[in-house]
């Protein structure tokens, strides 16, 4: 018969070799909103119905395209997701008319945002899911001395033209004009002077 004491080393030997099945699985990606915008470095999970051929994930490359099996090269930056599995669907479609298609964001590596100006932590935020004007300047560690949170500007570009969008951090700090608060899109600028 064991003794208490080998029984005891042993329970514990066998608890400490295991390992939490969560903390071996990366987070999920929250669902991304419906103005997420695909850009390089973007992983995709692209599934075909009954075809594990063809279904796989796949990173979109620094020239805003990805690689599939079948149909080839595939433009996807500036793209909403619904879009990216439409075009994909539409291609695949070709030879395979039946398929039916998903498309999931598995992880996002191209949204990033810039806090510039009168912030204590000023420059460029790499963001794993959309965040709004507020969480920026939270992000950018409030204003530095002297700053002036009822004129703030964010510089989005649009095409080949920029369009400055103004912000009233007091304003929506009390509560009011809260539509202000608006959804930053990779590559906009927040400006405090």
């Amino acid at each position: 018969m064991m003794s208490r004491w080998t029984l005891l080393v042993l329970i514990v030997a066998l608890a400490s070799s295991v390992t939490p099945l969560a903390a071996e699985q990366p987070a999920p990606v929250p669902p991304p909103s419906p103005s997420f915008r695909v850009g390089p470095g973007d992983r995709l999970e692209i599934l075909v119905w009954r075809d594990d051929y063809l279904s796989r994930e796949t990173v979109v490359q620094p020239d805003g395209f990805l690689t599939f099996p079948l149909i080839g090269d595939v433009s996807v930056r500036g793209l909403t997701i619904p879009e990216v599995r439409t075009e994909i669907t539409r291609r695949v479609r070709e030879f395979l008319p039946e398929a039916q298609v998903s498309v999931i964001l598995k992880e996002i590596n191209s949204y990033n945002i810039y806090v510039l100006g009168k912030v204590n932590k000023p420059g460029q935020y790499k963001m794993s899911q959309p965040i709004n004007v507020m969480q920026a300047l939270a992000m950018a560690e409030s204003f530095a001395r002297f700053a002036s949170p009822g004129d703030i500007k964010i510089i989005r570009r649009i095409g080949n033209n920029h369009q400055a969008i103004s912000f009233n951090y007091n304003e929506v700090e009390k509560g009011k004009n809260l539509e202000q608060n608006i959804e930053l899109v990779s590559g906009d600028v927040v400006v405090v002077p």
